[in-house]
């Protein structure tokens, strides 16, 4: 997928890129490789598989959630990486306040140059674990109208790393690769016990490649217990209802 393609494929959803944006996703897209020569941020390096796989692929939520487009949200993007999904997002949609967390400084480091190259307001990077980020005595749990992750962890897992995060009636959004349902199966427990409910689960293929993709949707119906997240590292070794 060329610019060009890109820009045709986000219009055929109604999403118009003014020559600005077009302009900092090609931004985006050089300091993502230059940087990626010494700092390990993708595999993916070939422009039209970026456009295709990170920058199209990040901005998918908006096609099934649309408050996204409209509403000036705060969204919280749990291991976001080289920033995706958040930041594809924030460049189309200026609005929407933007919290990026991730454990690893030197990822910090790139999205806060990468941040402030693209010219993008209301974004703040936090360098920490989720568990950490979403602990009981942090004052950014339960704060969040929107949390993003993606190729994260399983649904088990995730729960536990992003609902304590999400405010009471927002909502958790997954971007996942084939076989969402298996993993929702397996992570109907620790969903609801954090205080949870399924949405929505919806699936499609990627342009071009066809590759298969789900956007899951999670409402927080009610709050988080107290005694989750647990401490870094135990949601992945003992994934609650697993």
């Amino acid at each position: 997928m060329n610019p060009e393609e890109f820009k045709t494929q986000l219009a055929s959803k109604g999403i118009e890129l003014s020559d600005t944006q077009m302009r900092q996703f090609d931004t985006y897209y050089q300091r993502l490789v230059a940087t990626n020569e010494h700092v390990n941020l993708t595999t993916i390096v070939d422009r039209d598989d970026v456009y295709l796989k990170h920058f199209y692929d990040s901005i998918t939520p908006v096609f099934y959630f649309s408050d996204l487009r409209n509403e000036p949200l705060t969204l919280c993007d749990v291991g976001a990486g080289a920033g995706f999904p958040s930041l594809p997002i924030k460049i189309l949609f200026p609005q929407l306040r933007v919290t990026i967390v991730d454990s690893l400084n030197k990822r910090i480091n790139f999205l806060n140059e990468l941040v402030k190259e693209l010219g993008l307001s209301n974004v703040q990077t936090v360098h920490a674990r989720a568990e950490e980020f979403g602990g009981k005595k942090s004052a950014a749990r339960e704060t969040f109208d929107v949390v993003t992750a993606r190729a994260v962890a399983r649904m088990s897992v995730l729960a536990e790393l992003c609902l304590p995060l999400v405010k009471v009636g927002g909502n958790l959004v997954a971007l996942k690769a084939a076989k969402a349902a298996s993993e929702l199966t397996t992570g109907e427990k620790a969903i609801q016990t954090l205080g949870g409910k399924l949405i929505q689960d919806h699936e499609f293929k990627l342009p071009v490649s066809n590759d298969e993709r789900n956007i899951v949707v999670i409402q927080k119906v009610k709050a988080t217990p107290k005694q989750y997240p647990r401490k870094a590292g135990t949601p992945n070794k003992k994934p609650i209802g697993e």
